[in-house]
């Protein structure tokens, strides 16, 4: 691999001016001026962002977390996104010291999937009713870019009755811009790459020098390479309990800020997991995010960024997922299994998570079923919605959408039309009657024009003649 930096290179993530700006302390009239402007749908500067994090008064907090729900709602609406984490190999070369898939962990148990384990586990996810993968991979020379590509496209050609995977993102190690073209060929959704700690100092801290995650500034620059080499759907984030969680978030948003001026459209989605134990991880984490802290992050990072899409895992437990939710979170795993296999493999193992074969411990193990049925009982409308990615609705066309609010016209009809099909396939009876209920109130909410006919027409085409994948 070329290990060459992309053309124009450059550290974005400028420490002291950042120690310097969370300096300041809370300023009510200043957080208001942000929250206005914010509630305009304008992107925050880092010194706007940073007077958000100053804020520790419940009252004020308070504010925070309304503006953040209101322009959540106005974005994106009451719709929730779907998908699935499918670990595709753990064999790795790094040491990331709170990783149970680093190299020198003699306790993991390592695997790769053959095409036809590949084959059954996206059946069996398919079964279940996905149409959202992610697809994950330990970073090894054997998980070249061809290979990412080829088992992209097993994943897009493997087909259970009416199940289908619509769209296969990435989370996989930084490449050189060749590998990003091979890949983006084999028409991948977003290449999500985790910065996991923007302060440098702790990177070096967790990322062994003698590895190749052990590079600062090669993953920094990671998203640089991806759009030279023509890809435009970008996914970031951080892995808080390594550092300050408000460092961390104003590196986040440094990252997209220079991604935003460098080529005219920010990160896709930005993700915010918390380190979680993990076979082997026995280290004291002094920066650990406190579940108050998490809530503020998330309120902060959807006023900062209002047309990303933010990421919730299920690293989370219910309870944290369930409080959080409503302030700026718009797509979410659900029925999610970290061991490789575990999709076809889960009747013949417990409900016991075996850390010596995953990356990590998930908090929520509730099924997709279960996850959709709290969805509806928040009235959220649970969405496998596909359609911007595959009509060419990305990067700065996606943005020429979203921007005036268009964007919101074909995501609610998009978002019911993949809930219909859920409902009809694969719900369980009282998910269905449940979803069913949330469709009609989203129906009579509806004026009566022409977006409501032709999602009418394409919900009776559904019941009475079976037609499916009818995207607006």
């Amino acid at each position: 691999m070329d290990m060459t930096l992309s053309k124009g290179a450059i550290d974005f993530i400028d420490d002291a001016y950042i120690f310097r700006l969370l300096e300041q302390k809370e300023d009510a009239g200043k957080v208001r001026e942000v929250l206005a402007k914010s509630l305009e749908k304008k992107a925050l500067n880092l010194e706007e962002t940073a007077a958000l994090l100053a804020v520790k008064s419940p009252d004020l907090l308070e504010e925070i977390y309304q503006a953040a729900r209101k322009l959540k709602r106005e974005v994106y609406g009451n719709r929730i996104v779907l998908f699935a984490p499918l670990y595709i190999g753990n064999h790795c070369v790094n040491d990331c010291l709170y990783c149970g898939f680093r190299r020198s962990l003699t306790t993991t148990v390592r695997r790769t999937l053959s095409d036809e384990e590949l084959v059954r586990e996206v059946k069996s996810l398919e079964a279940e009713g996905h149409k959202r993968l992610i697809l994950v991979y330990g970073e090894t020379p054997a998980y070249s870019p061809e290979f990412i590509a080829h088992t992209v496209e097993v994943v897009y050609a493997t087909k259970n009755g009416h199940g289908e995977i619509r769209r296969v993102n990435i989370n996989a190690a930084p490449l050189d811009i060749e590998g990003f073209k091979t890949v983006k060929q084999a028409g991948i959704g977003t290449y999500q790459i985790f910065q996991e700690t923007y302060h440098k100092e702790t990177y070096a801290q967790y990322h062994p020098a003698n590895t190749l995650k052990g590079n600062f500034m090669w993953r920094l620059d990671g998203m640089d390479r991806a759009f030279q080499a023509g890809c435009d759907d970008m996914g970031i984030g951080a892995l808080f309990g390594l550092y300050d969680w408000r460092f961390e978030v104003m590196g986040l948003v440094s990252h997209a800020l220079h991604l935003q001026g460098r080529y005219g459209v920010g990160p896709h989605t930005i993700s915010f997991p918390r380190i979680q134990p993990a076979n082997g991880l026995d280290l004291a984490l002094p920066y650990q995010t406190t579940d108050a802290q998490f809530k503020q992050l998330v309120a902060v990072l959807r006023l900062a960024v209002p047309y990303t899409g933010l990421i919730m895992t299920a690293r989370e437990s219910p309870a944290i997922r369930d409080e959080v939710m409503e302030f700026g979170v718009s797509q979410i795993d659900a029925g999610t299994r970290l061991e490789i296999g575990a999709y076809h493999e889960k009747e013949s193992i417990t409900d016991a998570q075996k850390l010596e074969k995953e990356q990590f411990q998930i908090g929520d193990n509730r099924t997709l079923d279960e996850a959709i049925g709290w969805l509806l009982s928040r009235d959220f409308i649970p969405s496998f919605c596909t359609s911007c990615y595959r009509v060419g609705r990305t990067g700065e066309h996606f943005m020429e959408y979203a921007i005036p609010g268009f964007i919101g016209r074909f995501c609610t009809p998009n978002a019911i039309m993949t809930l219909a099909e859920y409902l009809k396939d694969y719900a369980g009876e009282r998910t269905r009657k449940e979803g069913e209920a949330l469709i009609a109130r989203e129906l009579a909410k509806m004026p009566e024009d022409e977006m409501k006919r032709g999602l009418m027409e394409r919900l009776r085409n559904l019941a009475e003649e079976d037609k499916r994948d009818q995207l607006f």
